[in-house]
């Protein structure tokens, strides 16, 4: 040690001064950059430093929801601290984890109060604890948390990817009990998903109902004609459970007009423009609340839907843009070459109810009682019906085709004689024909061009029905007979058991009409994922 030092005291005296200076400075800027690099480990001008154990410290990390795309990590300081968030443009959380929702939220209000007055730590309900911010130095916490906060919308898009999960892994699992009905047979195209999409449905599904507009155009229309659907459906979803008074909580918004209604009140024959008033009621009506309420701006109508049974809804759509090309479209006219999109829009039945009630409507003998192969009494308009007329009215005593009924006859105790039901189009081609044959037990025989038959993105109509085209009515006797007796009482009873779907009852039971119908409604907004959601 004395050596070392008599070195040092020689080298200092024997030194130039500026040698000397040197001497002095290396040691202090070593030990000032150590200080420097030896914390920037922790804290570099007051930002986070992301680690990230899962993706081996990269900077983005693979959304399995869409197929490896990317979420960008980034960072944000705000007032109430610094805080590491998790997007994408299209942002569903990870399902990875047990639920979707399992996040931690920022509760920013008695947690952050305790921590200025200094109070210890609080156990956060994953087990964690969070350190106070000391008032003295105002340290910010070595270890930084990746915190979400979900908007109502995301977490609604949340709950429908689980969803369509559920129903996209049905058929890989049982079917779920059910105290009513279990679908089954080959009248659905997939029994077991349609079933988990119905019960799925049941748990999650939410309509919130615009309350603006006043009857009889609005939250009104007929529940005892050939309308009936229209009517029935709005009566019955507005006392439903399936709606909602808080639109935060509604997975999809109905917009109440009815097309008959505005018919019925406002259409004037004699007018030059006769489409302008009731065009401009309906969209004087939606422009009414894109203004007051933020929620058809935000999907541009695309989680909104109409409905109606009036052949001129498809034409009274087109009165906004947005509610023709986005909005789904709840239409008995549900015809492909006018614009019906079955993507997107929804196919209903024509029902026609006469004094509003099902009463003496359903019921009819077994096959073995109907004598007559294949019926159709009705008025003469549109294409197609002319050439039935021509081919086979009053041309053979199986083929009971007639334009009119005589007054003795019902129509009814015929349909119930025979097994087959013609149900062609007129000028449009929604009919009533085809949920009377049903709830006749008469297998419908389906003449109609460019038509998609109600719920048949569940049911299999070719397993209970039969279709033809226009140019094989000349035929109509010969497909008939070539049908073997077994698979004619096949069909039948097909018709029977699916009927239930088709059935308007008051209060509504599972399965039937109503219930349907939303049903269609429920995977059109499943095929929705709406983008451009704001991040909190």
């Amino acid at each position: 040690m004395e050596g070392c030092k008599k070195r040092v005291c020689t080298w200092w005296n024997t030194s130039s001064s500026s040698i000397r200076l040197l001497g002095f400075m290396v040691p202090l800027i070593a030990a000032s950059l150590l200080v420097v690099f030896g914390g920037s480990g922790s804290s570099a001008g007051g930002q986070p430093v992301l680690e990230n154990s899962s993706n081996g410290g990269n900077d983005s990390v693979a959304n399995p929801m869409y197929g490896g795309e990317r979420w960008d990590l980034r960072r944000r300081v705000g007032d109430g601290g610094e805080k590491e968030e998790a997007y994408s443009d299209d942002y569903v959380p990870n399902q990875h984890v047990a639920s979707p929702l399992a996040v931690e939220e920022r509760e920013s209000t008695a947690q952050e109060q305790s921590v200025e007055k200094g109070e210890s730590p609080k156990t956060s309900p994953n087990g964690s604890r969070s350190s106070p911010i000391s008032n003295e130095t105002d340290a910010r916490p070595l270890n930084s948390r990746i915190i979400r906060k979900f908007s109502n919308l995301e977490r609604l898009e949340a709950k429908l990817q689980q969803a369509r999960t559920a129903i996209r892994d049905a058929h890989m699992r049982n079917q779920s009990q059910d105290p009513d009905y279990v679908p089954d047979g080959p009248m659905y195209r997939s029994p077991k998903a349609f079933h988990r999409s119905y019960l799925e449905m049941e748990k999650h599904f939410k309509v919130f109902v615009y309350e603006e507009g006043e009857h009889p155009i609005f939250h009104n229309g007929p529940c005892g004609s050939i309308y009936s659907t229209e009517g029935g459906f709005i009566y019955r979803l507005e006392i439903s459970k399936f709606r909602t008074r808080d639109p935060e909580n509604a997975h999809i918004f109905f917009l109440p007009f009815s097309v008959a209604s505005i018919v019925h009140f406002i259409y004037d024959r004699g007018a030059p423009d006769h489409w302008r008033p009731m065009k401009q009621t309906v969209s004087d009506y939606v422009h009414l609340l894109a203004g007051k309420y933020p929620y058809w701006n935000r999907s541009l109508g695309a989680d909104h839907f109409m409905l109606a049974c009036h052949d001129w809804g498809p034409e009274l759509s087109k009165s906004v843009l947005e509610l023709f090309k986005n909005s789904i479209r709840a239409l008995c006219n549900a015809n492909t070459s006018e614009g019906f999109d079955p993507s997107k829009d929804v196919s209903i039945p024509e029902i026609n109810l006469r004094g509003g009630r099902m009463n003496g409507l359903i019921g009819g003998p077994s096959p073995s009682r109907r004598p007559i192969l294949v019926f159709y009494a009705g008025g003469v308009h549109g294409p197609i019906r002319p050439i039935l007329l021509e081919h086979w009215e009053n041309k053979d005593e199986d083929v009971q085709i007639h334009r009119y009924l005589p007054k003795s006859v019902s129509y009814s105790q015929i349909m119930r004689k025979s097994k087959y039901c013609i149900c062609p189009s007129g000028y449009e081609v929604a009919s009533p024909r085809m949920v009377e044959a049903l709830y006749n037990g008469c297998v419908p025989l389906i003449i109609k061009d460019h038509y998609v038959a109600p719920f048949s993105d569940v049911l299999n109509w070719k397993s209970f029905a039969v279709e033809i085209p226009v140019e094989e009515i000349p035929n109509l006797k010969k497909i008939l007979t070539g049908i073997s007796t077994r698979q004619y009482i096949r069909m039948q009873r097909r018709g029977i058991q699916v009927r239930r779907h088709f059935e308007f009852n008051s209060p509504p039971r599972r399965y039937d009409v109503f219930h349907m119908i939303l049903h269609s409604i429920w995977l059109r907004r499943l095929n929705i994922r709406l983008h451009g959601v704001k991040h909190s």
